[in-house]
């Protein structure tokens, strides 16, 4: 999963990543090594400590992280006054709703979108998709074979792009 939202979000050497619903850095320490920073949030401090630690522990310099409630985003907070080239949102299965409505903020290019409730993801799509966006690839994953559970993952691009 991890390799395919890699090769999903296309990262150059120069890009800046928001990665939303970080957790321990599954997809922020991987994305780290395609890109020039990438900034993970996530709502549990713990979390974001192991986070941090495991960036240390694999030399890896350029992240950071910040432990913030995505259900009540802060707008005054410094991270989400910034610009980035592209976001991964990995939501739990509540989804994104209250972050997805400020996705256009950030003037990414394209945005992955990690789910493992498709409500949820049919819900924040639409969100998405009315700031400008426009869904470009939408697949299902098996991760859980014998069970209902099934991750999905789609990608949206900027409808226009707005030079830099």
């Amino acid at each position: 999963m991890v390799a395919q939202a890699l090769r999903l979000l296309d990262l150059q050497p120069d890009e800046t990543v928001l990665d939303l619903f970080c957790g321990l850095g599954n997809f922020t320490l991987p994305m780290a090594n395609s890109c020039r920073q990438v900034t993970g949030i996530e709502g549990d401090q713990a979390m974001v400590g192991r986070a941090r630690e495991s960036a240390i522990a694999n030399n890896i310099a350029n992240t950071d992280y910040h432990v913030a409630d995505l259900s009540q985003p802060d707008a005054g907070v410094a991270w989400i006054k910034r610009q980035y080239d592209k976001i991964l949102l990995d939501p739990p299965r509540s989804g994104a709703l209250e972050i997805a409505q400020m996705a256009g903020n950030f003037n990414a290019s394209r945005i992955v979108y990690v789910s493992c409730q498709p409500s949820s993801l049919v819900r924040d799509a639409a969100i998405i998709c009315a700031q400008g966006y426009r869904m470009t690839h939408l697949g299902i994953m098996d991760m859980f074979p014998q069970t209902a559970h099934v991750e999905s993952m789609a990608v949206f691009d900027r409808k226009y792009q707005e030079s830099k």
